[in-house]
């Protein structure tokens, strides 16, 4: 098939699905696959994106498909921060709305310095590095009240190894990073980075689900705690929902 379009597998993977209900979408009519050589489904990559655009979904849910899915693609332009300045137009916007939210005032500024801290940790640590696709997912639904970010760059194990070589895990590395001072020469101020983001959350109403490789921390609100999990899902880079 033509580069116009994308196989059963790549097509799952953007919508958010797996590939049993794209073959029974296509056998019902509700989305209907091109059948290529072999009989094998193919989609249309227009097709695809009128799909997405026309079924929004759940934002985590999308960006989480698309850090741990292996089709090498931007996300939506809409979500997409391909350069650190873009992120920080559309982070000023985000401040500026999270202001005007009544029963945040006093702590607005702190979800915005979360929010800051993870999505500059993005650009910050794989600059020069990204593994395939450069830039972040970066999205949020205020009546939600959630933020998300991704991406699919190096993750914090590589990250941290090149100071502390002795870490052999993502659930180590992760806790480190969270809780751990480390010096101020790069890449180590990821670590610190994060370990305010820590304090930030233990005294605040704010949550957070981070992912990096295969584990999962999470933290609630007003809660000094990290929960650290490992996950089945893998992704090179990291994920975070910040909710409030």
């Amino acid at each position: 098939m033509s580069s116009k379009y994308l196989t059963i597998k790549q097509t799952a993977e953007m919508i958010g699905v797996d590939t049993d209900t794209l073959r029974r979408w296509d056998e019902n009519g509700q989305f209907k696959a091109t059948r290529g050589e072999n009989n094998y489904r193919y989609y249309n990559i227009g097709d695809v994106e009128k799909y997405i655009k026309n079924n929004p979904k759940d934002l985590f849910r999308m960006a989480k498909n698309w850090a741990v899915g292996s089709l090498e693609t931007v996300p939506d332009k809409s979500y997409y921060c391909q350069d650190s300045y873009i992120f920080q137009s559309r982070f000023i916007k985000l401040e500026q709305e999270l202001s005007k939210i009544e029963n945040i005032k006093d702590f607005f500024s702190l979800i915005s310095l979360v929010t800051g801290e993870i999505g500059n940790n993005s650009f910050d640590h794989n600059l020069g590095n990204w593994p395939d696709v450069p830039g972040i997912f970066f999205a949020y639904d205020l009546k939600k009240r959630e933020i998300i970010l991704a991406d699919r760059g190096q993750g914090i194990l590589t990250t941290l190894k090149k100071v502390k070589p002795g870490l052999t895990d993502h659930q180590e590395a992760l806790k480190v990073a969270f809780t751990e001072i480390i010096s101020g020469r790069s890449p180590e101020s990821r670590g610190n980075g994060l370990k305010v983001i820590k304090e930030v959350i233990s005294k605040n109403e704010i949550s957070l689900i981070f992912q990096t490789g295969d584990a999962l921390l999470e933290m609630q609100k007003n809660n000094p705690e990290l929960n650290i999990t490992k996950t089945n899902n893998y992704l090179q880079g990291c994920l975070a929902l910040i909710k409030f």
